[in-house]
């Protein structure tokens, strides 16, 4: 099939990619020239295992192109598939302009038949939004022309991108179109030939699934760190309680590690997004206020057990910073816990040591040549010089390091571990003193155990 998609951001470019892997005739459409150019290249602008080896061999091939050209991206595509961004906008609600500037464009330059399905993450009521622009667009032209709206939102995980979208757990499509229905069932057939994944509803069904989805796992983590907390002050160990409740089926261990705050493109955004939907409809969504507020401040609770060992007096120490991307897997830093980190640290007059496996380049993009900034090339790099050491992002190397070396090099023998990927006794036998998330009752310490709050 000839598919069109709209952006070549992380959801376009994911998706182009992997629709032509099977063997669709796929052209991404972008405004960027310089990002266009570097894809034509070989070039990828985002980091995602396995995305760069399917780009190259599927262009090489002939499936996959790229183009600024909006009329040929129009022209090229049955299926128009917009996948831009949906900032959030100062109020918290989802910026569509993108959405509608690409369905202008489809109505201004399309010749025939078109299914515009929206892949960006969008509120309840765009496609009624969508529809509206393209048939503007068309009744400018004086043209009566076919076309339908459907939602097929994404559901997928920065750093297993991939692996979510050849193997999806459902996908979801949105339209009461049977036409429509039928061309989504013939892209999607190469993804769902073991057993039918594909779930149809109406089309503000499928907008609203999507945000009740992360909106979801955003309320998950945020009431286990509302538990950490409390564990915290209870003197009871979090992990000790995180496989407790999860050991229940009902529950389960998905989304329940507690830690210092999550962030993305999606999570942050999505639940601001759907609590001001709410309220735009007379609706006070107060869980999904509450979720945002558990985790605006759990975002600072590593800056506050930093501050509280050094008795408030943060001016001229050196922390280093472990993990700077919001997950592992990803270059993304949006939203990420370390920026909040950071940025407490440097108000406090402290200096930053940093070290992460893929985000260095953009940590330099956003902060530049911030003062009190110290990019490292190795994990080990970022310890000397430093008087403690901060983790924020659980990537792998980190899980199994070199504690003695770690004792060895930092001033003070502290470790604040935003992510709990440490066993607190193990730390102990190698004289470091280690603060995690909830685990009031392991800070272990050889002449005294403490009981530290967030």
């Amino acid at each position: 099939m000839k598919i069109t998609i709209f952006g070549t951001g992380y959801v376009g470019l994911v998706t182009g990619a992997c629709l032509a892997d099977v063997g669709h005739d796929v052209l991404c459409m972008d405004v960027d020239q310089g990002k266009i150019e570097k894809l034509k290249n070989g070039q990828i602008p985002i980091y995602e295992p396995g995305l760069d080896n399917i780009v190259k061999h599927t262009v090489e091939s002939g499936r996959l192109s790229f183009t600024t050209d909006t009329e040929e991206a129009v022209r090229h595509g049955t299926l128009q598939f917009i996948a831009v961004g949906t900032p959030p906008d100062e109020d918290g609600s989802a910026d569509l302009q993108y959405v509608t500037a690409v369905a202008r464009s489809i109505g201004e330059y399309m010749e025939d038949y078109k299914v515009v399905v929206d892949k960006s993450t969008v509120p309840v009521g765009t496609g009624d939004k969508v529809r509206t622009a393209v048939r503007a667009q068309l009744d400018r032209r004086g043209l009566e022309l076919d076309f339908d709206v459907v939602s097929n939102p994404e559901f997928l995980k920065e750093g297993a991108a991939i692996n979510d979208f050849m193997k999806p757990d459902r996908i979801v499509v949105g339209t009461d179109s049977e036409r429509a229905a039928e061309l989504l069932r013939e892209v999607y057939y190469p993804f769902n030939r073991s057993h039918d994944r594909m779930i149809f509803m109406d089309l503000r069904s499928a907008e609203l699934t999507k945000y009740a989805a992360n909106s979801m796992l955003a309320t998950k983590i945020s009431f286990m760190n509302e538990i950490a907390n409390l564990a915290e002050r209870l003197g009871a160990d979090i992990e000790a309680v995180r496989r407790g409740i999860g050991s229940d089926p009902r529950i389960g261990y998905h989304f329940i590690y507690p830690g210092c705050g999550y962030g993305g493109s999606c999570f942050p955004k999505d639940v601001q997004a759907l609590a001001r939907t709410a309220s735009d409809c007379g609706y006070e969504a107060r869980l999904l206020n509450a979720v945002e507020s558990v985790n605006y401040a759990q975002k600072h609770v590593l800056f506050d057990k930093i501050s509280h060992y050094f008795g408030g007096d943060l001016n001229g120490k050196v922390v280093a910073l472990w993990g700077l991307a919001f997950k592992p897997n990803t270059d993304d830093m949006r939203e990420a816990s370390s920026r909040t980190l950071m940025e407490d640290l440097w108000k406090a007059g402290a200096r930053v040591q940093a070290f992460d496996p893929e985000a260095m380049e953009e940590t330099q993009r956003i902060y530049g040549d911030q003062e009190g900034l110290t990019l490292c090339g190795t994990k080990e790099q970022a310890l000397k010089g430093a008087d403690v050491l901060a983790i924020c992002t659980e990537w792998k190397e980190f899980r199994s390091p070199d504690f003695e070396s770690i004792a060895a090099t930092i001033r003070e023998p502290v470790v604040f571990d935003g992510r709990n990927l440490y066993e607190p006794e193990m730390l102990d036998r190698y004289g470091l003193i280690y603060y995690a998330i909830g685990r009031g009752r392991t800070q272990f310490h050889s002449e005294s155990t403490q009981i530290i709050g967030g």
